[in-house]
């Protein structure tokens, strides 16, 4: 992925996992791996957090201790 230096990578990521939210690429109650997207986009796992809980923020998802993140139902 080509980085803007305008904005945060973790701002980035929660707008790319957005996108996947929204063209159904993630459909609701799919699993969110943090691993997974820190992997992807070669970050540290602190900036993967960031972006969950700003996708938290929007209500995209959810998130339950010991379960992991879940895109919301619509």
């Amino acid at each position: 992925m080509e980085w803007d230096p305008r904005l945060y990578k973790w701002e980035q990521i929660a707008n790319v996992v957005s996108e996947r939210i929204a063209d159904g690429t993630y459909p609701p109650l799919t699993l969110i791996s943090e691993v997974k997207l820190q992997e992807e986009f070669d970050v540290a796992r602190v900036t993967v957090r960031k972006a969950m809980e700003a996708l938290r923020k929007r209500e995209l998802i959810t998130t339950k201790p010991g379960k992991g993140s879940i895109v919301a139902p619509q």
